[in-house]
């Protein structure tokens, strides 16, 4: 598996003649790059919440170029998420992953079909504006209340229509989770269901528009084992850490999220 995912991962070289062992070799390295950046943002994911798709779109554009990174990102994040979910199992709240894929599934398909005519660099920036906002707000300013259980309806359809557009907005959902009280295993257990629902349903629509070739699902299945391993480490680290930390820890990534967004990236 890992040695066809390998010349998957190999991009076609015309007139490259008799260097087939070489080419094998680069394929080889951009598989083993492509999984230790898999395992350190599983592992991030696993820790705040998010930040692993955000991250490894650049890495798998760079890698595979864009049309076979978006669908592969995907797969992995399947992996992260539905790993986290099971990790935490017994603290997620299942109902409001329920409540965020109301409004999720049906925005994420709009969203696909938007893609196309959306002004992405824009959204990008306001997004990162708003992030910034949010930390200034919880540092700064008074707490925002509790949110109730039907504001996730809201927060699942923006997140849904963000992603298919943007690629990953998990950062977007991680004040909210934060605002009704969840931390540590009950925060990254529900926040990972609620996402496993929005990209099973941004999977439905790359099978449908032919994106999940050959070449994806080799990909998707040789980096799954970092992401997986990635996600059990990760859930190791959050359980020796205090409530407090956590939330700093994710309102840093916020931050960094935030500066990306801005950047353009």
């Amino acid at each position: 598996m890992a040695r066809r995912a390998a010349a998957a991962a190999a991009p076609a070289r015309p007139g490259a003649g008799g260097r087939a062992g070489r080419r094998g070799t680069h394929a080889l390295s951009t598989l083993l790059v492509a999984s230790a950046a898999a395992f350190l943002l599983a592992v991030l994911s696993a820790v705040t919440g998010f930040g692993g798709g955000v991250l490894l779109l650049p890495v798998f554009t760079a890698l595979f170029g864009l049309r076979v990174a978006v669908p592969v990102l995907t797969l992995t994040q399947l992996a992260s998420n539905a790993a986290r979910v099971w990790l935490n199992r017994r603290e997620l709240h299942a109902a409001l992953a329920r409540r965020f894929a109301l409004g999720a599934v049906p925005f994420a398909l709009a969203g696909a079909l938007l893609l196309a005519h959306a002004p992405l660099a824009a959204l990008k920036r306001l997004l990162g504006v708003f992030l910034l906002g949010v930390v200034a707000w919880r540092r700064l300013g008074r707490p925002p209340g509790r949110p109730g259980a039907r504001t996730f309806v809201a927060v699942g359809a923006a997140s849904g229509l963000g992603s298919a557009l943007l690629g990953s907005v998990g950062p977007l959902t991680a004040p909210f989770f934060l605002a009704y009280g969840l931390t540590r295993a009950a925060y990254v257990g529900t926040e990972a269901a609620a996402a496993l629902t929005l990209h099973l349903a941004k999977t439905a629509g790359y099978a449908g528009a032919g994106l999940l070739g050959r070449q994806v699902l080799l990909l998707g299945a040789a980096l799954t084992p970092a992401t997986l391993a990635g996600a059990w480490v990760g859930r190791r680290i959050v359980g020796r850490i205090s409530d407090r930390t956590f939330v700093a820890l994710v309102e840093a990534g916020l931050v960094a999220a935030a500066l990306l967004f801005l950047a353009g990236r």
